[in-house]
């Protein structure tokens, strides 16, 4: 195995130059620094990754706690858009990304076990229960963390502005003269919560009195769940004018059961998804959506931990919002 060592005496320089052009050290020469980098690749040198480790008390390593009961997160372009955005940029800080779990072979370990099993320099937290007293502890343990969509006191997070989100589809709604708006919820999460709250006040702000047959309970990412909502919808008295979709995904069970009933979108009905993901796009007619910027929230949260790992003392925790947008498609009949 090639050592430090070898590389200093194939150079004619110290071990100390040599490590640091290799570890990113400021003070040397940056024409010596790239020779020592030639050289130290010609000669097949690997960086040992626990040597690192003892010298610099950094693995360079950046763990990912994401929990999908669905079993679809890493196929929902939303969540795989953003898993791959904090892959990008980590690596192109430096850093590699680990998976956080409870199992490791055949053990059960806490999120937190595993993380420091793992010897991650902090860790990413998407898509879970935020409220399971595991994740609580690894927040509040020893490793630095930043939450997506959730925010913990004192701690960091990048969010997606979901407020305006639901208000800028309500704005858009009441414009094109919808008052019957029915609204399918997504999981009991904090994310549903303020969509919900932003929903109820929205329509508040336009004088409209929601029907509450039209508030239904659904799931992300399950076509199934929203056709049999939508089917609900249709079949009541009075029916909506238009009905708002809590995912781009789960909008294609509404499409189904919407064209099983031989009506037409948006002409006998209106649809709305969120996400803005490609597939709203590429359906006909394409998907009037409200766009998350996922690969933004993927590096923002990338960029924010590895600043909290490298400047532990100065970094401050901070709330940092994602704008997003709404995508006038032609699923909203103006009536």
């Amino acid at each position: 195995m090639i050592k430090l060592k070898d590389i200093a005496e194939k150079c004619g320089v110290s071990i100390a130059s040599v490590s640091k052009a290799l570890h990113g050290g400021s003070d040397i020469n940056p024409k010596t620094a790239e020779h020592i980098r030639e050289v130290a690749s010609e000669m097949g040198y690997v960086p040992n990754a626990s040597a690192r480790l003892l010298k610099t008390n950094r693995s360079y390593n950046i763990g990912v706690l994401f929990v999908d009961e669905t079993s679809s997160g890493l196929e929902h372009e939303y969540f795989s858009t953003i898993l791959n955005a904090i892959k990008v940029e980590s690596e192109s800080l430096g850093y590699d990304i680990t998976f956080i779990s409870h199992r490791l072979r055949n053990s059960q370990l806490t999120f937190y076990e595993h993380a420091k099993y793992r010897n991650v320099d902090g860790v990413i937290i998407a898509s879970v229960d935020f409220k399971d007293p595991e994740v609580v502890k690894l927040v509040e343990s020893d490793i630095p963390t930043v939450t997506i969509d959730y925010e913990f006191n004192g701690k960091s997070s990048v969010v997606s502005d979901n407020i305006q989100g639901e208000r800028d589809i309500v704005d858009y709604l009441v414009k094109q003269g919808h008052r019957k708006i029915a609204f399918i919820k997504g999981d009991d999460t904090s994310v549903t919560q303020l969509r919900v709250s932003s929903f109820y006040k929205s329509c508040a702000e336009h004088g409209i009195t929601v029907n509450e047959k039209y508030v239904k309970q659904g799931r992300y990412h399950m076509p199934k769940v929203s056709g049999s909502i939508t089917r609900e919808l249709l079949e009541l008295d009075d029916k909506p004018t238009v009905i708002i979709y809590p995912d781009d995904y789960s909008l294609l069970g509404g499409i189904t059961e919407i064209e099983r009933n031989g009506l037409r979108i948006p002409d006998d009905i209106s649809i709305v998804g969120y996400d803005g993901i490609k597939l709203s796009r590429l359906l006909r007619p394409i998907v009037t959506s409200f766009v998350q910027d996922s690969e933004e929230i993927g590096r923002q949260s990338a960029r924010k931990l590895i600043e909290i790992i490298e400047n532990p003392k100065t970094s401050l925790a901070e709330r940092i919002v994602v704008k997003g947008y709404l995508q006038e498609g032609k699923t909203v009949k103006s009536i």
